[in-house]
């Protein structure tokens, strides 16, 4: 994909949401071990690289998805963590996910010149079930960003979540199911009560896929194919556009970038069946899809 950066590698099994890891199951299909952790070579400086014209690889306006394999505040990434900091300040032009199951460790690992936190930086807690909600969601209430949401994936037990969603913090609540060895089953009774609870505060809400084992009606699926679950997780009708996020991007002058000098993306005809596509940065051309191009607008 074009649109996630792997600082670092690796991770260790924390919650109930790590017990059937997809990074340890794909580690150990490619007979490596998920928990070995190591600061990535080719990409760890992925957001700062640049075309034989000098320009940027990752245009300005994308959002980019950070440690997909690990977790950005994992301890043994505290050598390595300020120096991508520098590269997110760096990129104030670019969108940054972070995603974590550490909200604990998020306040000492801030760097010096964060204040309030920074305009290009989204900062996101996992909460797997009603535990974990409990646990992380206060945590990043209090935290200083700019931009916050919640993953709920793989999504395991139901979540009341609506006494955060009224503080007007959360701009985004994103759930899933679980994949590969031992998946866990995703009720469609909980995904509808979450996008219920999103819909009453109009907070943004995807459903990105069902998992390789979904319940509905009382009914147990198994859907082994990823871009199957994708599909049946849009045809749920369940996903919901609140109020916009709004991100206010700077070149390196500091300046404000105007939205039309921001990138656009675009999306072809099998995009409009995907889970993913209200929080995509679109297609990446890379040649796999030959359906029609459509414009963003059209794409969403």
């Amino acid at each position: 994909m074009h649109d996630i950066w792997n600082p670092w590698h690796g991770c260790t099994k924390i919650s109930e949401g790590c017990d059937h890891c997809y990074m340890y199951y794909l580690d150990r299909k490619n007979n490596r071990n998920g928990a070995d952790i190591y600061r990535t070579k080719a990409g760890f400086n992925l957001p700062v690289q640049r075309d034989r014209q000098r320009r940027y690889k990752i245009k300005s306006g994308e959002l980019i998805r950070v440690c997909m394999t690990s977790d950005f505040f994992l301890e043994a990434a505290d050598p390595w963590r300020e120096e991508a900091w520098q590269i997110i300040r760096e990129r104030s032009d670019v969108k940054f996910f972070l995603l974590t199951k550490r909200p604990e460790r998020v306040k000492d690992c801030l760097p010096q010149n964060w204040g309030d936190g920074w305009e290009n930086v989204f900062f996101n807690v996992t909460c797997e079930n009603q535990k974990r909600a409990d646990e992380r969601i206060p945590m990043l209430l209090e935290l200083p960003f700019k931009h916050k949401g919640i993953m709920c994936a793989p999504f395991i037990g139901a979540i009341q979540i609506e006494k955060y969603l009224d503080k007007g913090q959360i701009e985004q609540v994103i759930c899933g199911g679980e994949n590969y060895d031992g998946a866990r089953p995703c009720n469609f009774d909980w995904v509808k009560s979450l996008s219920r609870q999103c819909i009453a505060h109009h907070v943004n809400f995807c459903f990105i896929e069902t998992g390789s084992s979904f319940i509905k009606d009382g009914k147990l699926y198994r859907l082994k194919k990823k871009q199957l679950q994708s599909e049946m997780a849009t045809k749920a009708g369940v996903n919901f556009q609140g109020k916009p996020i709004e991100f206010l991007l700077t070149d390196s002058y500091g300046q404000s970038i105007t939205a039309a000098n921001l990138y656009q993306p675009y999306f072809r005809e099998d995009c409009l069946k995907c889970g993913s596509r209200q929080i995509c940065n679109g297609c990446s051309d890379c040649g796999k899809c030959q359906g029609k191009i459509l414009t963003g607008l059209e794409g969403m």
